[in-house]
């Protein structure tokens, strides 16, 4: 029985380091990368109580600040698509790496512009990443060839009352070609502080995930 692991980690990008919080329940079958969107951070609480969901359903999963605190500040940077995909790759790359995860499966939750930017990754990698979730998020912002790439079965999960990401998300919920779903979360506004809605987010990417997250065979 392998014992549940929660640890604070650094990784290199760009001559400095981001932050992540890494946790793996005990005997994890996947790995979920989350991308925060902008002005959001690891320390999240939305994104937090979807993680703790995953770790009950036995998946990992590591937050990101994929900007410093620094980057951060600059309204600009945040919605530097492009940058925000780089440094998922190689956060990535980095779980490829580890001891204790580059066995595990890869998914990616996406929030905001943090969407496009998993999507974004997910359409470089291929079928190496095996879900990808994303809450309120942008994923237009990835653009109609990153979406037409996608391997990856995507959920997308909207709030019924958030009228202009809603309509964003139909459109590139047509331009994806992967397995897909979009899910209208009824009577939800864009940060899901609805009494329950947030809980339907969280349950939903936990059936996703476990549907979707499978480790190689060993060997």
């Amino acid at each position: 029985m392998n014992p549940s692991r929660k640890e604070l980690v650094l990784i290199p990008v760009d001559e400095a380091a981001i932050e992540g919080l890494l946790e793996l329940p005990a005997n994890a079958q996947g790995i979920v990368l989350f991308a925060h969107g902008s002005g959001s951070s690891r320390h999240s609480p939305r994104n937090n109580r979807v993680a703790r969901v995953l770790h009950e359903a036995g998946i990992g999963t590591l937050l990101l600040d994929l900007l410093t605190v620094a980057e951060d500040l600059d309204y600009q940077t945040r919605f530097d698509i492009d940058l925000l995909t780089r440094r998922l790759l190689v956060a990535t790359c980095w779980v490829r790496l580890q001891a204790s995860t580059r066995h595990l499966a890869i998914g990616y939750f996406g929030a905001s512009t943090g969407a496009a930017a998993a999507l974004q990754a997910a359409a470089a990698w291929g079928k190496e990443i095996q879900a990808v979730v994303s809450r309120g998020g942008r994923p237009d912002l990835a653009g109609s060839h990153d979406l037409a790439e996608v391997k990856s079965p995507t959920l997308l999960l909207v709030g019924s009352r958030d009228q202009e990401v809603l309509e964003l998300n139909r459109e590139a919920y047509e331009q994806l070609q992967c397995s897909k779903e979009l899910s209208i979360i009824a009577g939800a506004t864009h940060l899901f502080e609805e009494a329950g809605t947030l809980e339907q987010v969280a349950s939903q990417a936990s059936v996703w995930f476990s549907r979707y997250l499978k480790a190689a065979p060993a060997g």
